[in-house]
This record gives structure tokens, C-alpha cells and sequence, in this order.
């Protein structure tokens, strides 16, 4: 994670990305973007086509990134449950992140599965930052106590 840039970048990635919740499929793709950004693990954004929109609805609250802009969240309601706000997007992103426009990150915490090529991800601590981490990451990550400025 150390290697990775500041500023941070988005690429193209062909990793096998799943979320399932409650026996659900929520997304699936091999066409994601990732960013990379020191000291976090990848954060991955699924395109629109491979998330089964059914189960989104628009969320209240925004926030802004300094390199992505403005994000808009999503609500997954899958059967009984309810995870608000677990899903982000820029629909207008900065030039540099335009790869992103109308892709869906999710966090990690709140699924019964999310898999990277098979490997169950365990999310970026914090709370706030959406990384997945698998197992060929080493850390320490930004969302451990003591790394707010890092």
C-alpha cells in the first residue's frame, strides 16, 4: 500500500468481483475500476450493467473527495434488510477520475460475501474509507486508530 500513488490514481481491472447478501447476487463483473491511493487498500467500482439494480435506491447525504468530487450514495434493500448508504457514485467526477462516472463502490462491512478472484475481502478499518483487503495486502491502512493525517 505504500507503493501505491499519491495522488491517487483509477485503472481498469480484470479481477472477479462478487457481492452476495441474503443469497443474493447484488454485482458481479470482471470489468471493474479500481483506485489506489498510499496507504489504502484498492477500492473497487462496479460498472452499472453488472449490478442487479433492483436492489439499489438512492440514498440521502453526499460528501466530496478533493480528487474524485462530489459522490452521491445508494441503499441496498435486499429482503428484510435494509444497509443504507453502503453504496457510492460520481456521476460528474473530476477529469482525472472520469473512468468512475456512474460506477458503484460499496463498502465491505455490512455483505455476507464479498469476494475478490474467490477470497473473501476484509474491509478497510475506519469505517469511512471503502477499501477491500485481500489477502496479498500488507498494511498497516489508513481507518486504524492514530492514522487520521497519514
Amino acid at each position: 500500500m505504500w507503493d501505491y500513488p499519491r495522488p491517487p490514481r483509477a485503472e481498469r481491472t480484470g479481477r472477479h468481483l462478487l457481492i452476495r447478501h441474503g443469497g443474493v447476487t447484488l454485482a458481479e463483473t470482471r470489468r471493474a475500476i479500481r483506485t489506489l491511493e498510499t496507504s489504502h487498500p484498492p477500492t473497487y467500482y462496479f460498472p452499472p450493467d453488472d449490478i442487479d439494480q433492483q436492489w439499489l435506491r438512492p440514498a440521502s447525504g453526499s460528501s466530496f473527495c478533493e480528487w474524485k468530487g462530489h459522490a452521491r450514495y445508494v441503499d441496498v434493500m435486499i429482503g428484510d434488510d435494509v444497509l443504507p448508504g453502503v453504496g457510492w457514485l460520481y456521476p460528474k467526477p473530476t477529469a482525472g477520475f472520469a473512468l468512475l462516472r456512474d460506477h458503484i463502490a460499496f463498502y465491505a462491512a455490512p455483505f455476507d460475501e464479498v469476494l475478490v478472484d474467490g477470497q473473501q475481502v476484509t474491509p478497510q478499518p475506519g469505517g469511512f474509507y471503502g477499501g477491500w483487503i485481500t489477502p496479498n495486502l500488507a498494511g498497516p491502512f489508513k481507518g486504524v486508530p492514530g492514522s487520521r493525517f497519514w
